[in-house]
C-alpha cells in the first residue's frame, strides 16, 4: 500500500500533466519500483512515462518542464514531487524513435530533447507492472523485449558500469551492486525482476563474489536512512573493488554465450 501523501502526490502530478496536455490526449503511466512494490523512500525515484496521440507543442513543453518545481512550491511539505522522473512524448515517435519534442525529467534536472531512451528493462517493467494513471491504455502497441534485446541491454549497462561504477560517499555506490545483481539474475533466469529480489537471489544462490558487500547494499536498500551514518558512507566509498569483481562475473556470464533459459 502506498503512503497516502505519496498516492495524493502521484494523482496530483497525473492530473496536472493531463491538464497541460489535454488536447494531445495523454496516456500517463507509472512504472518501475512503485508499481513493482520495490519502492524505498530515500532511495527510489517515481518513474513516469507519458505518451500522447499528438506531438507535444513547444508551449506545452515549456509548461511541463518545471512542473515538478511548481508543485513543490505549492506544497513544500510533500517530499515526493522532486522524485518524479521520466519522459513525455508522442506515441508515434516513441515507437519509431524519430526525433520529436520530448520533455525529460531526470535526477540531474530537466530538459527538452529530440529523443527518449527507454531501455528493454524499462519496457519490461512498463508491460509487466506498469500502472495506467490517466488516459487510454496504448501498451498494445508495445512488445515485451525478447531475450536478445535483454542481453543487449545488459551489455550496454556493463559498459556504463566499466566507465562509471565505483565506490563513492553516496547511496549510488550500493546501487551499482544491486544493478549488477539484476542484470545477472535476468541473464540466468530469463526474466526481469526488482533490484531487491535480484540481490536476494544472488545471495541465496551463493553466486556473488562479494556477498558481504552485496548484503550491505541490500540492507541499505531496505533502510536508506543508514546512508546518513558516516561509517556507512565510509563503507560505500570503499566499494570500488567489489563493484569491479561483481562486474567481472557479469562479463564472464556474457562471454560464455548466454542462452535463454528453458
Amino acid at each position: 500500500m502506498l503512503e497516502p501523501r505519496m498516492r495524493l502526490a502521484i494523482n496530483t502530478m497525473a492530473v496536472s500533466i493531463q491538464r497541460i496536455l489535454a488536447d494531445a490526449q495523454p496516456s500517463i503511466y507509472l512504472y518501475g519500483s512503485v508499481p513493482a512494490e520495490d519502492y524505498q523512500q530515500g532511495w527510489s525515484d517515481i518513474d513516469l512515462l507519458v505518451l500522447t496521440e499528438k506531438k507535444i507543442t513547444q508551449a506545452q513543453a515549456d509548461k511541463l518542464l518545471h512542473l515538478r518545481q511548481h508543485l513543490m512550491a505549492c506544497d513544500p511539505d510533500t517530499p515526493y514531487y522532486r522524485l518524479f522522473e521520466g519522459g513525455m512524448l508522442d506515441l508515434g515517435s516513441f515507437l519509431t524513435g524519430e526525433e520529436t519534442c520530448v520533455v525529460y525529467w531526470g535526477t540531474s534536472g530537466e530538459r527538452i530533447k529530440p529523443t527518449h531512451a527507454f531501455s528493454a528493462f524499462d519496457r519490461a517493467s512498463l508491460l509487466q507492472h506498469g500502472q495506467l494513471l490517466l488516459g487510454r491504455d496504448v501498451r498494445r502497441h508495445l512488445e515485451m523485449p525478447d531475450f536478445q534485446e535483454i542481453v543487449a541491454a545488459v551489455v550496454t549497462y556493463l559498459n556504463v558500469i566499466r566507465a562509471h561504477g565505483a565506490g563513492s560517499r553516496s547511496i549510488y555506490a550500493f546501487g551499482w551492486l544491486l544493478d549488477i545483481a539484476r542484470c545477472l539474475s535476468t541473464l540466468v533466469n530469463g526474466r526481469t525482476t526488482t533490484k531487491t529480489a535480484a540481490a536476494q537471489w544472488a545471495l541465496d544462490e551463493h553466486i556473488c563474489p562479494c556477498p558481504e558487500e552485496l548484503s550491505m547494499a541490500l540492507t541499505v536498500r531496505r533502510q536508506p536512512e543508514l546512508i546518513r551514518d558516516p561509517q556507512v558512507l565510509d563503507y560505500a566509498e570503499g566499494l570500488t573493488d567489489a563493484i569491479t569483481r561483481f562486474a567481472d562475473m557479469l562479463e564472464y556470464v556474457l562471454s560464455t554465450g548466454v542462452k535463454k533459459p528453458k
